[in-house]
């Protein structure tokens, strides 16, 4: 299991509690990742929102992209997972920009592709925004033009969405990944090796891995078909399992494309005894007054509605973002161990963790929970 962790760029996760002791701040989130390569975590994934989901949309949040190339020059172990929207990214520039950061980093960079769900951001920062499906086309045809950008000179492409005349991208992003724990991945280790990897999964090939995740058919068919891993948002294992399954099955019907990676994501807390952990779920989810309008309450429901989730949510999961509770990663360091092992059982190979406050938890974690081999 690779261990990762959420930058927190929103100052936080928690809908119910106003300081989480994590400010959104360069000095904060940089010391963060320094702390997170000496307790062995393999992984950051830099969300990319320009309006703050979390604490209201006047709360301070930091840009994704500045943020991760800010990061790629102090740190040395880290994957840096940076979230990209097409609707917001010209995919040349983007290839440009992301290739340029991965030589900085020395083969750090992956990308999470996210389809967009938040229209009033779009609106305020004057982004046109798509329905769902059409995100998805757009989506799908801005990872061709990317794709193609990075392998080859005199891109050129004629489509609904982009129009691209012969395309030159120098440098080309670094020739293999180098990020912490990769050979857990069962990555070749040398350029020769990645050479007679099997087609398609970018990551293994030399190019930078793209992950994305999605519940709803169109989402599903897309990452296994042009995706490299599929990344859950918070699920008991048996239900983790079965979504994997689900995908291997999809991805089948791609022959010449190598596996998917899976990842899931959820809340961690750790503590000495079962009850102890109980009660900080029963702090951190002690319920709003819904009539009294929380900062991110009405950005928690037009995330809701905005995608195509395959449970509905409760309050209690306005709580804490991306359905973190519902991994289960609660209890003892001996619960938790035990339920990472199940998700690793249903085929994960990567866990995205959010915790609070984090440069505590992350420690903790570290020391009580997470296998070394």
């Amino acid at each position: 299991m690779r261990y990762g962790f959420w930058l927190p760029v929103f100052g936080g996760w928690l809908r119910n509690i106003d300081n989480e002791q994590m400010p959104a701040t360069w000095e904060y989130v940089s010391g963060l990742c320094q702390q997170a390569e000496s307790l062995g975590y393999d992984l950051t994934l830099i969300a990319e929102l320009n309006l703050n989901d979390i604490k209201g949309v006047e709360a301070d949040s930091l840009d994704a992209w500045t943020t991760t190339a800010a990061l790629a020059a102090v740190t040395k172990k880290l994957e840096l997972m940076i979230a990209v929207r097409p609707t917001f990214h010209n995919p040349a520039l983007l290839a440009k920009q992301a290739a340029c950061l991965d030589r900085i980093s020395g083969g750090r960079l992956t990308l999470n592709v996210v389809s967009s769900w938040w229209r009033d951001e779009a609106v305020k920062y004057g982004i046109p925004f798509d329905e769902h499906d059409e995100r998805y086309a757009r989506t799908e045809e801005w990872l061709d033009v990317l794709l193609s950008c990075w392998k080859q000179q005199h891109t050129s492409h004629s489509g609904r969405f982009y129009n691209i005349d012969d395309n030159i991208l120098s440098p080309k992003p670094m020739p293999q990944r180098t990020y912490s724990g990769i050979e857990k991945l069962g990555a070749p280790s040398s350029p020769a090796a990645s050479s007679q990897a099997k087609v398609g999964l970018q990551g293994f090939s030399g190019l930078p891995t793209l992950y994305a995740g999605g519940e709803s058919e169109t989402a599903k068919n897309l990452i296994a078909s042009k995706c490299d891993a599929y990344l859950m948002h918070g699920d008991d294992p048996k239900t983790i399992a079965a979504k994997v399954d689900d995908m291997k099955a999809r991805r089948a019907k791609h022959p010449h494309l190598a596996p998917l990676i899976f990842g899931v994501t959820g809340y961690c807390i750790v503590r000495d005894s079962e009850a102890e952990a109980n009660r900080e779920v029963d702090r951190i989810t002690a319920q709003p007054d819904p009539s009294q309008s929380p900062a991110g309450y009405a950005n928690f429901q037009q995330w809701v509605t905005g995608s195509q989730l395959e449970k509905k949510l409760s309050i209690r999961d306005y709580s804490v973002s991306n359905r973190g509770l519902h991994s289960g990663m609660i209890g003892t360091p001996e619960q938790v161990k035990q339920r990472l092992a199940d998700f690793e059982g249903a085929g994960c190979s990567l866990v995205l963790m959010q915790s609070s406050p984090q440069h505590i938890e992350m420690e903790r974690i570290s020391a009580q929970v997470m296998q070394r081999s």
